[in-house]
């Protein structure tokens, strides 16, 4: 019968003294780099998500700006404008 690794003829309860989860100092650190790799990742998502925000809010406030252009050169009150 094979371990909790793959290694044959290790119980699963054979380990260090104190591990009762079978993870050790490697195994947590690789979780915390693999956690604060994430946490980079959705931080530049977020960011990104922001600056696209601003960016999309400007596009709509330019076009609000060009269609009250045309509605005044049309002689519309912009109240009158059909959508």
């Amino acid at each position: 019968m094979s371990g909790p690794n793959g290694d044959l003829g290790v119980p699963v309860e054979a380990g260090a003294e104190g591990e009762d989860d079978g993870f050790g100092e490697a195994e947590y650190a690789a979780i915390n780099a693999m956690l604060d790799q994430i946490d980079s990742v959705l931080d530049h998502l977020e960011e990104k998500n922001d600056r696209l925000h601003a960016r999309l809010r400007e596009l709509l406030e330019s076009n609000r700006q060009v269609r009250l252009e045309f509605q005044q050169r049309l002689g519309e009150a912009p109240g009158e404008a059909s959508p």
